[in-house]
């Protein structure tokens, strides 16, 4: 569990106690004004949980705000399409976007082939995800016991993951065929971005 999901199970459990014994609360005022003949002229205000929860226990702004962005990337929506053996993952606000063109089927089907022959045939492959800005694609070099993934978006580039790897002139090779073949990852992914957004544009509302 990370940090993010350990303040969101406390701010969830903090809520629900302070809303319990705010009942309790009334209920004991409410006893008491009946004991003692006390007219109830109004009721009594809720307490804001979300804000005494957040003073109580001093949530930094910045880790709402994430917090805040993951509970709307759960709105999310996804399709999984299984390609020859490898999986494209469709994401979006609605069912529209999840849908899949031949297009980018057979971009996926070449994605996989290229990898195999320009980078290593001895791989996993992750999903490929497609989302309305970025795509990312993620994979495992067995040779190398390395993780590796591939963004185009807001935060382009390879990224690579492995313990105690040996850095070898084989690892320098295989970091460079991967940094090659990135730039046509890059090329072709963000023709299908593109594309997608251009499809979209070009619908008309459903008002209309």
């Amino acid at each position: 569990m990370n940090k993010h999901e350990e303040i969101r199970n406390l701010l969830e459990a903090s809520r629900s106690m302070l809303a319990y014994n705010n009942k309790l609360l009334r209920e004991d005022i409410k006893s008491i004004k009946s004991k003692y003949g006390i007219r109830e002229e109004e009721k009594m205000k809720d307490i804001n949980t979300g804000e005494e929860i957040a003073k109580r226990i001093n949530v930094p702004s910045s880790v709402e705000s994430e917090i805040e962005d993951d509970e709307k990337n759960k709105e999310d929506k996804q399709q999984a399409y299984r390609i020859s053996g490898g999986i494209l993952t469709m994401h979006g606000k609605d069912q529209k976007d999840l849908q899949i063109t031949s297009l980018e089927k057979q971009s996926f089907q070449e994605t996989m082939d290229e990898f195999v022959i320009e980078v290593s045939d001895m791989v996993d492959f992750g999903s490929l995800n497609v989302y309305k800005d970025s795509v990312e694609w993620s994979g495992k070099l067995i040779e190398f016991d390395m993780d590796f993934m591939y963004r185009i978006g807001e935060t382009n580039g390879v990224y690579v993951n492995s313990e105690m790897v040996k850095v070898d002139q084989d690892f320098d090779q295989m970091i460079e065929k991967l940094r090659q073949y990135y730039e046509k990852f890059k090329s072709k992914w963000a023709k299908i971005i593109a594309s997608r957004k251009k499809t979209d544009s070009s619908k008309p509302e459903e008002n209309e």
